[in-house]
């Protein structure tokens, strides 16, 4: 457990909130409801809580993507854990190549010191412009690409303590019509159906808002 996709609890953590029930013949549910459930985690914070252990680049444009916004001096970007790997660059001719690589001292990351509500661990998701450059606002192109390490140093226990709590609910509903097997809306729904989970996640979901 830990990189991208994986589930946010472990299938022994399960169990063991089931009684402990050794019939190997329920592995195959109970993975298919930390799935869904996860899946369902994500849905309902705009965020994913694992980590990738090697830098990807992706792009942003300036109109809002979900819960990605770009704006002059501040990019509301995809969580990152380090600064290891980091490469923040922009497409100042609109050709499609990223060729401005941004110095440390023309950025700033946020939330300052990985620490939200006093609680410490958190990523980064927000760039801000402190020096020279500017995040590119007339292209047609996405000006902005973000090379990093995505997600999360470690699951929050909140996160995984939810992710047990409705896999739980939504285990014993393997018997019911199709089952867990549809993931589709069906993660977010278990999620939203449970006050428990709900008020676990509450403080780590997010919503998109442009600070200029």
């Amino acid at each position: 457990m830990g990189d991208l996709g994986d589930p946010y609890a472990d299938l022994v953590d399960l169990q063991s909130r089931l009684g402990g029930t050794n019939n190997s013949g329920d592995d195959a549910a109970m993975t298919s409801a930390l799935l869904v459930v996860s899946r369902g985690i994500e849905k309902f914070c705009h965020r994913q809580f694992n980590k990738a252990t090697s830098a990807t680049a992706r792009a942003y444009g300036t109109q809002s993507v979900g819960t990605c916004v770009l704006s002059k001096n501040v990019a509301i970007v995809d969580d990152f854990h380090t600064t290891t790997g980091l490469v923040i660059a922009t497409d100042t001719s609109d050709d499609g190549t990223y060729a401005t690589t941004w110095a440390t001292s023309d950025r700033q990351l946020e939330p300052l010191n990985g620490i939200v509500d006093g609680e410490t661990g958190w990523p980064y998701w927000l760039i801000r412009a402190v020096g020279s450059n500017a995040f590119p606002m007339t292209l047609r192109r996405a000006p902005l690409q973000v090379t990093a390490q995505w997600g999360w140093t470690a699951v929050p226990h909140a996160i995984k303590e939810a992710c047990l709590v409705v896999a739980e609910e939504t285990f014993k509903l393997k018997d019911a019509p199709f089952g867990v097997a549809n993931l589709g809306e069906w993660g977010v729904a278990r999620v939203k159906a449970n006050p428990m989970a709900m008020a676990m996640l509450a403080p780590y979901r997010r919503d998109a808002v442009l600070v200029m």
